[in-house]
């Protein structure tokens, strides 16, 4: 990715507009702009609430096993046990009531996946600003470390070839002036 794309991105992160702002400043802001937001911060109405809660228990086991029980129950109840049936063999009543619940459910179940949906959407952009800032900052920290080599080289290159130390801060100024 290019220098230039990743300012631009860094820029789009902490949302700074200033075209002029130059790369240490950006580092510095970058490294006090918090990027993850709490979901626990979002605050739900009941419906929602309700939603999620009908999701998260009718993909339980207690569902499906309590579920199983009521149905077996209904239907032995009616088969083996009345005299006069309330729902008798085609069970008309019972496929009414597992449609209704059905209609009603499906909705429901729909919107608490798509809220979380979206909970994963805004989670994954966040890790993706974070993974993008760590990687600028890592690149500027590689960047002056570089530097800082370049530096330490010519330093140990005039004390090696016998030159004083004014000739050296020269060499030195030379390298910064270069990058």
């Amino acid at each position: 990715m290019s220098r230039k794309l990743k300012t631009a991105l860094a820029k789009n992160i902490i949302r700074v507009t200033d075209e002029n702002i130059d790369d240490e400043e950006l580092i510095h802001a970058l490294l006090e702009e918090e990027i993850y937001v709490s979901s626990e911060e979002e605050q739900l109405s009941f419906g929602d609430k309700a939603a999620d809660f009908l999701a998260k228990f009718a993909g339980s086991w207690l569902f499906i096993i309590s579920f199983c029980i009521f149905l077996t129950g209904w239907i032995v109840l009616n088969l083996y046990f009345l005299s006069t049936p309330f729902d008798p063999y085609p069970f008309i009543l019972l496929n009414l009531i597992l449609s209704c619940l059905a209609s009603v459910q499906a909705p429901l179940i729909m919107m608490s996946q798509n809220r979380q949906e979206e909970k994963d959407r805004r989670r994954a952009e966040s890790d993706y600003k974070v993974s993008l800032k760590s990687e600028i900052i890592i690149e500027d920290i590689h960047h002056k470390l570089d530097k800082i080599l370049a530096q330490q080289k010519l330093l140990l290159s005039g004390y090696a070839d016998g030159e004083n130390t004014h000739n050296s801060e020269n060499t030195v100024t030379e390298v910064e002036k270069e990058s």
